[in-house]
């Protein structure tokens, strides 16, 4: 920043700082157990965000440790016999898994509306998470479309699984990705 023709380092608060210093954490996660509390205690926070009509249309399903390797399996068998292994692996990568489902409204403008809570629901957590070092991505692989899952996490039809949370602690920063400025990305309306 330019401040008078004197060049100052630009400061930010810790709320920005913590936004653009957030990544994904896909790997690399450390032998530490992601617990049932922390989870709730950071979701306890997240659920203020805003949601239209107050409607809070989310509800979470919490995979713990002792529990992921027979949920991977499960989940695992419901790909082809030769993808099996591969997603039976890849879903006990993390130390814990969030299930987040959403209600899903028939009328397009409430379902929109309650994809928007959830989704700012979702940043709310992953910021909080952050702080503490915990580790998070939101990842939506084509089991969170299969009824079969549904099936296994007892999701009843009007609701909508939104992603798989995968969660674990962290010691290695993963490396940032520059975003496109703004100034790209915005245009102003004249009539």
């Amino acid at each position: 920043m330019i401040l008078r023709g004197i060049k100052v380092k630009q400061e930010y608060s810790t709320l920005k700082q913590i936004i653009r210093d957030r990544r994904a954490v896909k790997k690399g996660y450390l032998n530490k157990e992601v617990t049932e509390e922390v989870v709730k205690e950071l979701l306890e926070d997240a659920i203020w965000a805003p949601t239209h009509g107050n409607r809070q249309p989310w509800r979470f399903i919490f995979v713990g440790q002792d529990q992921l390797p027979a949920f991977a399996k499960k989940v695992a068998q419901t790909y082809s016999a030769d993808l099996q292994q591969n997603r039976e692996n890849y879903l006990n990568e993390p130390n814990a898994i969030l299930v987040v489902t959403m209600e899903a409204p028939e009328m397009e403008k409430q379902w929109d509306e309650n994809f928007g809570a959830t989704a700012c629901m979702l940043q709310n957590f992953w910021l909080l998470a952050w702080e503490k070092k915990l580790g998070v991505v939101w990842k939506t692989n084509p089991h969170i479309y299969d009824p079969k899952v549904k099936e296994i996490l007892h999701i009843p039809d009007n609701e909508k699984i939104i992603g798989f949370i995968h969660l674990g602690y962290f010691e290695e920063q993963p490396a940032k990705k520059d975003r496109i400025s703004v100034v790209e990305k915005f245009t102003t309306f004249k009539a």
